[in-house]
């Protein structure tokens, strides 16, 4: 959308609260003072600043007489409609907010530190709230009506977005915006009670030893995130590709290619799916391939992969177990046009996941890994899971926090010999020592 397009007012869009009207006011004004094609040579950091400028000479000699934080108000509220998104824009730029989530003009909720609340910022009417939506779908080269009225999209700074309008939503325009997660490293995770140093040193074991790792969890509970931390202990220098639907991670090694899915254009063609990139990401000649999340046929792609070379892959699932995690890949993978018997998708899970990381939220909105799994299971077996570490939470108290502690169990001997092989330091709360392992080794040779 052109800036004249934004900054221009439209009848029905009117504010009708003083303040509203004014910003209509002041918008229309500004547009008379500035030079459009001089502020779209700039970039938004000095567009932003010089429309701030400019507008504050106007208060300044048009009136009326305003206190400074009134001021500052209009101003920011003027130039947000200008250049970004009006009143959503303090909430995107609020490091606490991980979730805005707008359901009609009139009702905006955000989520802090795990938890939802209602804010008091409102739009003046569904048309403006439209005009939002609009002006964010519009950025991806998608339009949103009634013929067309979901619409999923990213902001440029990396925001995943959902919207649904009536007829389909009977509460108005709704809006969800699902903020881009802060690359944490696992260490930062120990401080934030994901994890403990038992099982941050183990991960990284299994990550340099290029096991096989699905995520699993539900909505929200910091699958991406962990995903993000996890490749971060990818040594440098091998070729990574990641498949994403919303491009989330931000991984920072040297060798990464990152693929994005796409949208059918506003014709209903062109649409480009995660089982179309990993499909072609096999033939990009990766050592690891990291998928956001597997939700149908590209399943069956991703443990072709894993079982044919590909060792070292992570993948994220919704599910809410361990135990639910390998069916539901089990499910996802018939999916596939390829009609291959449940009994062959179990074969192939068997011998491309080894390991499984169950994460969950809990009550109080923090977000913990309670069980990391082993798939001991191999070739025809039935899934057979070994838990080496699992979260015991205790009775919720009066504050409803959860508190627990973390149980570790002995490696599953075929992991263990893995791992030593691999070079990579045993955990001793995993309680398999080096020497054993040796002489186990050797006796079987």
């Amino acid at each position: 959308m052109s800036l004249r397009a934004r900054l221009t007012v439209t009848e029905e869009a009117t504010p009708q609260t003083q303040e509203g009207h004014m910003v209509a006011v002041y918008r229309t004004k500004l547009l008379q003072e500035i030079d459009l094609a001089e502020m779209s040579a700039l970039a938004t950091a000095e567009r932003r600043a010089r429309l701030e400028r400019v507008l504050g000479h106007i208060i300044s000699r048009e009136g009326p007489v305003l206190s400074t934080k009134e001021r500052a108000g209009i101003i920011r509220r003027v130039v947000d409609e200008a250049l970004g998104l009006g009143i959503l824009e303090p909430l995107l730029e609020d490091p606490t907010v991980t979730e805005i989530m707008v359901n009609g003009p009139d009702k905006i909720y955000v989520e802090r530190g795990g938890r939802v609340e209602q804010v008091a910022a409102r739009f003046s009417s569904a048309e403006q709230l439209l005009q939002t939506i609009e002006r964010i779908v519009s950025t991806v080269n998608r339009r949103v009506d009634e013929s067309n009225p979901m619409v999923d999209a990213r902001l440029p700074s990396g925001e995943r977005v959902n919207v649904i309008i009536p007829p389909l939503s009977l509460s108005g325009p709704t809006l969800t915006i699902r903020r881009f997660p802060r690359a944490y490293t696992l260490h930062e995770l120990i401080g934030l009670g994901t994890l403990d140093e038992h099982m941050l040193m183990l991960l990284a074991s299994l990550v340099r030893a290029k096991c096989n790792i699905i995520v699993s969890g539900g909505t929200g509970s910091g699958k991406t995130t962990l995903l993000n931390a996890l490749s971060g202990l990818i040594p440098d220098g091998e070729r990574i590709i990641t498949v994403e639907d919303a491009a989330e991670l931000q991984l920072q090694q040297d060798h990464v290619i990152r693929l994005e899915t796409r949208p059918p254009n506003v014709e209903g063609e062109g649409r480009i799916t995660i089982r179309d990139l990993v499909r072609n990401s096999l033939r990009m000649r990766p050592d690891r391939i990291i998928v956001g999340e597997v939700r149908g046929g590209e399943t069956l792609d991703m443990l072709q992969a894993m079982s044919t070379g590909h060792d070292g892959s992570l993948a994220t699932v919704h599910a809410n177990s361990a135990e639910d995690a390998v069916l539901r890949l089990q499910t996802l993978a018939s999916m596939s046009e390829v009609k291959i018997p449940f009994e062959a998708l179990r074969d192939q899970i068997n011998s491309a996941v080894d390991v499984l990381v169950q994460l969950n939220r809990h009550v109080d909105g923090t977000r913990r890994i309670i069980e990391i799994a082993m798939l001991s299971s191999r070739g025809r077996d039935t899934f057979r899971l070994t838990s080496a570490t699992r979260f015991r939470a205790e009775p919720l108290g009066a504050d409803r926090i959860v508190r627990g502690w973390y149980e570790h169990h002995p490696l599953p001997r075929e992991l263990a010999e893995r791992l030593y092989l691999a070079g990579e330091h045993i955990p001793a709360a995993y309680g398999v020592g080096s020497s054993e392992l040796e002489l186990d080794i050797r006796e079987a040779k």
